[in-house]
């Protein structure tokens, strides 16, 4: 069974945008170190055009093949003129109201989001599957959200987006390890409690 990871970059108090959803204010810690993390650990996670800039464009995956996002999120890189932002990677956006894909490596989950992403996971394969983010999404996949890796930037937002959009409920997880750089950034990895 392949595992679903949401991967995502919040703010001190759990935020992952303003109330907008822009979260640009959190790119300035994206130093060299950072970077370096990034590109070792989770090269994937980059975008393909951050990728190919940063003359990285070749580097192997090592933790996902597969990558899934909300329209809000997708909606990000699309307004730019950027159709398939992880192109190295099989791309998933849910969304009910884009129609149809504008890229023939993006694929559109309209309905059943769940059993979409239990479809995924039932795949064989080494690699597993990222949740690039969208609050709303990552509340309807909490459920099946296997582990956590969450890049914490050393700012408060005070209000916005939460990390996850759903109702109140207590879901447990166990921290299995912490990695601190030099400008603040707080990078946790946590498994869930089954």
């Amino acid at each position: 069974m392949r595992k679903l990871t949401y991967f995502v970059a919040c703010s001190i108090d759990g935020f992952i945008g303003d109330p907008n959803g822009d979260a640009s204010s959190m790119m300035r810690y994206v130093d060299e170190e950072f970077l370096e993390f990034l590109k070792t650990e989770y090269p994937e996670t980059v975008s393909a055009e951050g990728r190919r800039v940063l003359d990285f464009h070749d580097a192997p995956n090592q933790k996902f093949d597969t990558v899934i996002q909300g329209r809000g999120s997708y909606r990000v890189g699309l307004d730019a003129g950027v159709t398939s932002p992880y192109g190295h990677l099989r791309e998933y956006v849910a969304s009910r109201g884009l129609g149809e894909s504008p890229d023939p490596n993006v694929h559109l989950i309209t309905e059943d989001l769940v059993g979409a992403v239990r479809a995924l996971k039932a795949e064989e394969g080494g690699l597993g599957i990222w949740l690039c983010g969208g609050s709303q999404v990552a509340g309807a996949l909490l459920d099946e959200v296997d582990e956590l890796v969450i890049k914490t930037y050393p700012q408060i937002y005070g209000s916005g987006m939460p990390m996850f959009g759903t109702d109140f409920t207590v879901t447990d997880f166990t921290l299995d390890w912490v990695r601190t750089f030099d400008n603040g950034v707080l990078v946790r990895k946590y498994v869930r409690q089954r």
